[in-house]
């Protein structure tokens, strides 16, 4: 709270309503409280209570007149109650920071006097505590470590108290404590108890029947896609999205001179100026497959699931981020033939038996020989056409193009220690989200990510 606003009008510091008012007080509190710690350790306790309440233009008097009489009816009540229990607490404390040593008459029956005093004090604003808000207040107020009247009598009276007053003043600060400490906890379990009856549920009214959540159609498609490869002997690994340029690109046999690496097509992060080497959004999942092969000696076979990263303009077939899963398998016989049998069933387990498949010669810089995968057009059987003319999905040819694969090129053996000669395997690489909307015909690759619960719903 700024300086000196108690010489403003509530207006003027922007206050119109509870809330404001309630703020004002308790930065006040702070604000005493600690400039009377500072005061008591300085043995200026007069300086204080004559600026805070007894001096020509004491700040209490100033707080009434600067915000309680400007103020406007709905909100005055609320402001001079507020007012009220700031003047008791500022009186509670310069009673309880009054340096003992300056006490006229002090003996043993003045010392119990005060602390009757205070005790009535605390009942009093135990007495206007309204809820458990009030009640912590209150708490803190009295108990706090730091600022605590209790911790400010210990300070002010009990530490130094001569000694044929020390265990009086020991005494009726026990008391004192004893009795804050058992009234306090009363209040507060009935106070508990008031709320848990408020808060009982009556269990012969009907139930809410809340909306349960269901797995995104991408999620479910991950499962259905693990379990179809864990059939039949694959493990699923997961990593890092964040991967470098070795583990993303160069064990992977892909050149520094390649176009992918170029950053019109890789996300790369901005780090620190001095911070060696580059990081970067991984473009596929196939770094797991290096790492998973650097841990484990033949046989491997793992599938890799997971987001990627690609600078592509988002529209209806593409995005910056999508999902893949890659496959691996390695070992010391596996052919052609094995890779063609294992993509067989994975898909025919996933679009079902009567798809037909084919393969493509291609290029890929981490397999050899590569081949673009097709299936047969999930949407007009194969044919091309449908009964309102060619088939839109597949453009009239019949097939739908997949995902790339290949065997692994004997290259990438040599980045993690495998014999060439003694090994051999296939790779993969599936668009989750491409055969989500092949399955499910979903146009738009963009409703995956545009949390449209009318989307979601279809696919409980």
């Amino acid at each position: 709270m700024p300086e000196n606003s108690y010489e403003k009008t509530l207006s003027s510091l922007g206050v119109n309503d509870s809330i404001g008012v309630s703020w004002l007080f308790v930065e006040l509190r702070r604000q005493f409280t600690s400039e009377l710690a500072d005061a008591v350790k300085k043995n200026e306790w007069a300086r204080v209570r004559d600026r805070w309440m007894r001096s020509g233009n004491p700040i209490v008097e100033q707080l009434e007149k600067n915000w309680v009489k400007p103020t406007p009816p709905e909100l005055q009540e609320y402001v001079l109650r507020q007012l009220q229990g700031f003047r008791a607490f500022v009186g509670i404390r310069l009673q309880a920071g009054y340096p003992l040593e300056h006490a006229e008459g002090r003996g043993p029956n003045w010392i119990e006097n005060e602390f009757l005093k205070l005790q009535t004090a605390f009942d009093n604003e135990l007495a206007g505590c309204l809820n458990e808000q009030d009640l912590g207040v209150t708490k803190i107020d009295w108990m706090g470590r730091k600022s605590g009247v209790l911790g400010l009598i210990t300070e002010t009276w009990l530490k130094p108290s001569p000694s044929d007053l020390k265990p009086v003043v020991g005494q009726e600060l026990n008391k004192l404590r004893k009795h804050v400490e058992s009234q306090l906890e009363l209040r507060i379990a009935a106070a508990e108890a008031g709320a848990e009856e408020e808060d009982h549920v009556d269990l012969s009214l009907p139930g809410v029947v809340r909306a349960l959540g269901s797995r995104h159609l991408i999620r479910q498609v991950f499962q259905e896609i693990e379990d179809i490869f864990f059939s039949i002997g694959f493990s699923v690994v997961e990593g890092p999205e964040i991967e470098t340029p070795y583990y993303n690109f160069e064990a992977l046999n892909i050149p520094e001179f390649h176009p992918v690496r170029d950053d019109m097509d890789t996300f790369y992060m901005e780090l620190p100026k001095g911070t060696p080497g580059q990081l970067l959004l991984r473009t596929h999942t196939s770094p797991m497959q290096i790492r998973t092969m650097e841990k484990q000696k033949p046989p491997v076979r793992v599938i890799v699931p997971g987001r990627v990263y690609r600078r592509d303009n988002p529209d209806a077939t593409h995005s910056f981020a999508f999902h893949q899963v890659e496959g691996l398998a390695v070992d010391s016989d596996i052919t052609f033939c094995d890779f063609t049998g294992t993509i067989e069933y994975f898909v025919k387990q996933f679009f079902g038996p009567s798809v037909k498949t084919r393969f493509r010669p291609s290029y890929f810089p981490f397999t050899e020989p590569s081949v673009e995968f097709d299936v047969s057009c999930v949407f007009c059987g194969g044919s091309g056409t449908t009964a309102s003319g060619t088939c839109g999905k597949c453009k009239g040819a019949g097939w739908i193009e997949l995902f790339g694969a290949g065997m692994v090129d004997p290259a990438v053996y040599g980045f993690v220690g495998y014999d060439p000669k003694k090994v051999s395997g296939f790779a993969f690489g599936i668009g989750i989200d491409r055969l989500a909307m092949l399955k499910y015909g979903i146009d738009d690759i963009q409703a995956f990510f545009q949390n449209d619960v009318r989307f979601l719903k279809q696919f409980p």
